[in-house]
């Protein structure tokens, strides 16, 4: 099934596997709509797609605020006529011991692995109801597979998307596909957000040793994204060989 024209809709799009999803859609001839914090980055992406002769936009989005991604979804239905995927890909991870306190971080992963999931859903849901057709996808983490010191409270926001993705689909229908894709360590910007000072060290430092391409993430989703209308690709767990 050709990707050509159609809209998705990415969060989280200026670096890492946004950033890669958005460029490989577009080499497939779909449109990609980005959203994300930093404008420079956005607009990098976007005239990084156009020079590769494709088609995107963007426009900056704070998940964490309902009215932001309300309106990257309505930008997206306003420059080119509908909406056809969303990819909640936004995400953080300050991940910390449970004993070091460090509640703003707890609340910080909440409100944007979680919530700004949420808000997705619910800008998108209410226009793939109406049209009969559409496709959420949702990053999660395999750290929420396998639990691990310091990654508590992010693995939860993890798990607790990946059981807002099961129960989605089941209520789904026909119509609607809904798929959840589990990353391993991959080479992105996440380890930055850490703010336990060992535990981003130790990332890092596994990152530099094995992580795999942002690319490779982008290629799955794209796997479930190109699948006939009646195919349902439920969930896609990519990781390094080597990861334990």
């Amino acid at each position: 099934m050709s990707l050509k024209g159609k809209v998705v809709v990415i969060t989280g799009a200026g670096s890492g596997i946004g950033r890669a999803t958005a460029l490989h859609l577009a080499s497939l001839g779909a449109i990609p709509v980005i959203g994300g914090r930093r404008s420079e980055q956005l607009a990098a992406v976007t005239a990084e797609i156009e020079a590769r002769g494709g088609t995107a936009a963007w426009l900056a989005t704070d998940v964490t605020r309902r009215t932001d991604v309300d309106a990257l979804v309505t930008h997206a239905r306003a420059r080119f006529g509908q909406l056809d995927v969303l990819v909640n890909n936004a995400g953080i991870s300050p991940t910390s011991r449970f004993d070091a306190l460090r509640v703003e971080d707890w609340d910080a992963m909440i409100d944007v692995n979680l919530r700004g999931v949420l808000y997705g859903i619910a800008a998108a849901l209410p226009i793939f109801t109406a049209q009969q057709n559409g496709h959420i996808v949702n990053v999660v983490s395999t750290a929420g597979l396998r639990i691990v010191p310091t990654m508590g409270v992010y693995a939860a926001t993890k798990n607790a998307v990946r059981t807002i993705t099961e129960a989605l689909r089941q209520e789904a229908g026909p119509t609607l596909r809904v798929t959840e894709v589990s990353p391993g360590f991959i080479a992105t910007d996440l380890a930055s957000s850490m703010t336990d000072a060992s535990a981003r060290s130790a990332t890092q430092q596994r990152m530099d040793e094995l992580a795999l391409p942002p690319e490779a993430i982008a290629k799955a989703i794209a796997f479930a994204i190109e699948q006939p209308a009646e195919v349902d690709v439920g969930s896609i767990v990519v990781r390094p060989t080597a990861q334990d």
